[in-house]
C-alpha cells in the first residue's frame, strides 16, 4: 500500500506539473530524449563509485522520465502507464516458463539461452537483434558477445581467449609497420573487441572498468595540476620527469 501511494503521488504530480508548468507542457518524446540519455549515464556512474545516495536520486530521476513517456503517450492515445506495466508484468512471465511454468533452468546460463530462444519465438530474426545500434561501442560489444554466447558461440576457456588477445595484438603490430591507417583501424579494434571478451571471462564489466581508470586518471593528473600550482608552475613549464615524479606521489595517495 505505501508503495501504491508514493506511485499514485508521482502521477498526480505529473499531472499537475503537464497540466500548469510551461516547461513541462513544452516537452515531448523528442525533447526528453537527450535529458533520459543523461540522466542514465549519471545513475552509471553513481553505480560505479558506488554512492548509494547518488543511485536512490538518480532512480528518481529517471522513474519520473518513465512516468512523462507514459503521460505523453496517454495524451497521444497511444499506451497509458499502466500498458507500460503490465506490458513488462508480461513479458517478464512469458520468459521466464522456469518460474512460471515447466521448463527446467539450472543455473544463469540456462536462464539466458531459454530468454533467447523465446525472444526468437516472438519474431526475432537474430540473436543478436535486440542490441541497440545506438549503444556505445565497448557496452556493444560486450552485449555482442554475450548474445552470441547464448546459442554456444563461445570460447571453452579463459587460456583461449587470451592466446586470441595475443594473436590479434601480433596482427596489429604487423599492420603497424605497413603504415595504412585503414588496416591499423580495423586490428586496433580487433584487439579492443578481444579484450572485452578476455575481460568477460575474467568476469569483468569491461566498461566499468575502463571508467574506474578514467577516474584515476583524472584524480592523478589534477594532483599534478594542483602540485605544480603551489610551486607556481604550469604544466607546459614542467618537464616530463617532474611531472611523472608528481604522477607517482599521486599513485601513493
Amino acid at each position: 500500500m505505501e508503495n501504491n501511494a508514493a506511485f499514485e503521488r508521482l502521477l498526480s504530480i505529473m499531472d499537475d506539473l503537464r497540466e500548469k508548468c510551461p516547461w513541462d507542457r513544452k516537452q515531448t518524446i523528442h525533447t526528453l530524449r537527450q535529458q533520459s540519455i543523461e540522466e542514465l549515464y549519471e545513475l552509471a556512474d553513481a553505480i560505479t563509485t558506488s554512492d548509494w545516495t547518488s543511485i536512490k536520486e538518480e532512480l528518481g530521476d529517471l522513474l519520473l522520465h518513465i512516468v512523462f513517456y507514459a503521460k505523453i503517450g496517454a495524451e497521444q492515445g497511444q499506451f497509458t502507464i499502466t500498458d507500460v506495466i503490465n506490458g513488462i508484468c508480461e513479458k517478464l512471465i512469458s520468459r521466464h516458463p522456469h518460474i512460471y511454468g515447466d521448463v527446467k533452468a539450472e543455473d544463469e546460463e540456462a536462464v539466458k539461452q531459454n530468454w533467447e530462444k523465446l525472444k526468437l519465438k516472438e519474431g526475432k530474426t537474430s540473436v543478436l537483434s535486440g542490441v541497440p545500434q545506438s549503444l556505445p561501442a565497448l557496452v556493444k560489444a560486450m552485449r555482442l558477445q554475450s548474445k552470441a554466447k547464448t546459442v554456444g558461440f563461445e570460447w571453452d576457456t579463459t587460456e583461449q581467449v587470451w592466446e586470441k588477445v595475443k594473436e590479434e595484438v601480433q596482427e596489429l603490430e604487423e599492420v603497424v609497420a605497413t603504415g595504412n591507417p585503414e588496416e591499423i583501424e580495423g586490428e586496433f579494434g580487433d584487439v579492443l573487441f578481444s579484450l572485452v571478451n578476455y575481460s568477460r571471462f575474467l568476469k569483468i564489466d569491461a566498461e566499468n572498468a575502463l571508467e574506474r581508470t578514467n577516474k584515476k586518471f583524472i584524480r592523478r593528473f589534477q594532483y599534478i595540476e594542483k602540485k605544480a600550482a603551489e610551486k607556481g608552475k604550469t604544466l607546459d613549464e614542467m618537464t616530463l620527469g617532474e611531472m611523472d615524479e608528481l604522477w607517482n606521489e599521486a599513485k601513493k595517495c
